[in-house]
C-alpha cells in the first residue's frame, strides 16, 4: 500500500496540520469574492479554479495528463458512475487507485454519480436507502446510495469526493422540491459516517479523502438558505451549490448563489457544479464561488466553437476559410503560440481530423485556466471589480473583427 501512497505531494503534505486532512486559506476578498488556497495531500489548489472534466478519466479531444499539466491544469475532475460501470472500481483499487490509473499527479475530484442516476437513467426507483436504475450502457440494474457512491469513491482514491445527492429539476415543484432536499441531507449523514469509516480503513487508497456536502433547493431561497444552514453543522471539508444551470435563466441562478453563499462556511471552501461559460464563471466568483467545472470547454471545442479574449469564434464559418490568423493572437496556448492558423483548424475539422478536435480541445481549456489566472491576479491586486467590468464587454465582442 506504501507503493499507492506514494502518489502524494510530500511538500503539500507538510503544510496540512496534523490531524486534519486539508487546510484551506482565505488570501483576500473583493466583495463577496474571495481568494484562496487549499492544500491537499495531491497538492496545493489556488483558488478560485477551474477543474478540467475528465468523465471517464480521459478528458474527450485526446488529452494526456502530460497535457494537462502543460496548460496548467490544477484539478482533474472525474465521476463515479462511469468509472463504476467502465471499467469498475474495484479493478481501478486494484491498479493503485485513480492517479496512478491515470498518471496525473495533482488534485482529482470525483463526483458522486448522483446527477448521473438522474439524468441518464430513463427507469429509476427512489427510497431512503438510495437509488434502483438501469446501467446506460448495457442495461445491468444498479443500485446506489450513500454508502456504495462513498465505497466507489474510497476505490477511486480521489483527493475529494462528492456526497451522494438527488438533482431535482431547477423549476420542480415546490413540495417536491422540500422533500428532495431533507432526503438529500439524510443522505449526507450517511455519507459523512461511510467517508470516516472508509478513510480509517488499513488499504484505503487516500486515508486523507475530503467530503464536499451539496446545498440543493432548485430555485428557492428559504428552501435553499435553510438547508446550506443545516449541512455547514456537520463540519464537511468543502461545500457545494449543485441543481443550477438547468432549466432556470442566468439571473435566476445568479439570484440563488447570491443568497445562499452567505450562509456555507467562509473558512471552507465553495464550489459551484456545472457552471458554466465563461461569463457565469466571472459572476460566479463575484458571488463567492472558489471551485467551477464544466464540459464546455471540451464539448464547444470538439464542435468548433472557440473561446477568445474577444468573443466566440465559430472556426467552422466559411469567412475562416482563408483566415491565416491563430485563432487568439494574445492567447498563449500551444495552438496559438506555435501559429496554426484559423484556415488550417478549420480545414481539420471539416475533414474529420482528430488532430482538428485536439486542437481546438486544448486551446478552449488553456482559455479556461488561464481566465482563472486573470481572476486570481485581479483579486490579488484589488483590482477585481474594474477587471470583471472590462473583461465581460471584452468577452461579448467579435473575434473576427477584433483580433
Amino acid at each position: 500500500m506504501n507503493q499507492i501512497r506514494d502518489t502524494y505531494n510530500q511538500e503539500a503534505v507538510k503544510m496540512i496540520p496534523a490531524g486534519r486532512n486539508s487546510y484551506y486559506e482565505l488570501l483576500k476578498t473583493s466583495g463577496m469574492a474571495k481568494r484562496a488556497r487549499l492544500t491537499t495531500v495531491h497538492g496545493v489548489i489556488e483558488t478560485p479554479v477551474f477543474m478540467n472534466v475528465a468523465t471517464a478519466g480521459a478528458i474527450k479531444g485526446g488529452l494526456s495528463a502530460g497535457d494537462l499539466e502543460s496548460i496548467d491544469t490544477q484539478v482533474m475532475l472525474c465521476n463515479t458512475y462511469h468509472l463504476h460501470v467502465r471499467t469498475g472500481d474495484e479493478t481501478i483499487r486494484e491498479l493503485g487507485g485513480l492517479h496512478r490509473f491515470t498518471l496525473w499527479k495533482r488534485p482529482i475530484l470525483t463526483d458522486s454519480g448522483g446527477f448521473q442516476v438522474f439524468s441518464l437513467a430513463e427507469l429509476r426507483h427512489i427510497k431512503e436507502e438510495g437509488v434502483t436504475f438501469h446501467s446506460h450502457v448495457d442495461g445491468a440494474k444498479i443500485f446506489m446510495g450513500p454508502e456504495e457512491s462513498m465505497r466507489i469513491q474510497s476505490n477511486l482514491g480521489s483527493t475529494i469526493a462528492m456526497a451522494f445527492d438527488e438533482c431535482p429539476p431547477a423549476l420542480a415543484e415546490r413540495d417536491y422540491v422540500e422533500q428532495s432536499v431533507l432526503r438529500t441531507q439524510r443522505w449526507l449523514v450517511r455519507c459523512q459516517k461511510a467517508m470516516d469509516t472508509f478513510r480509517q480503513e488499513e488499504t484505503a487508497v487516500n486515508p486523507h479523502q475530503l467530503l464536499f456536502g451539496i446545498n440543493q433547493g432548485a430555485i428557492f431561497p428559504d428552501i435553499r438558505i435553510e438547508n446550506a444552514k443545516r449541512i455547514s453543522e456537520l463540519d464537511l471539508d468543502g461545500y457545494a451549490v449543485g441543481g443550477l444551470a438547468v432549466g432556470e435563466t442566468h439571473e435566476q441562478m445568479y439570484d440563488i448563489i447570491e443568497q445562499t453563499t452567505p450562509y456555507l462556511p467562509k473558512d471552507k471552501p465553495t464550489y459551484l457544479m456545472g457552471v458554466g461559460t465563461p461569463e457565469n464563471i466571472i459572476e460566479g466568483v463575484a458571488r463567492g464561488i472558489d471551485f467551477f467545472d464544466c464540459v464546455y470547454p471540451s464539448r464547444n471545442g470538439r464542435h468548433g466553437n472557440l473561446y477568445t479574449n474577444h468573443g466566440t469564434l465559430r472556426i467552422r464559418n466559411l469567412k475562416y476559410e482563408k483566415d491565416t490568423r491563430p485563432v487568439d493572437p494574445s492567447c498563449g496556448c500551444l495552438v496559438c503560440r506555435r501559429g496554426y492558423s484559423r484556415a488550417y483548424i478549420r480545414h481539420l475539422l471539416k475533414a474529420d481530423e482528430a488532430l482538428g478536435l485536439r486542437f481546438c480541445v486544448m486551446h478552449n481549456l488553456y482559455f479556461y485556466n488561464h481566465l482563472m489566472q486573470e481572476i486570481r491576479d485581479a483579486l490579488d491586486a484589488d483590482r477585481f471589480e474594474a477587471w470583471k467590468k472590462r473583461k465581460l464587454e471584452d468577452l461579448a465582442g467579435d473575434p473576427y473583427e477584433n483580433s
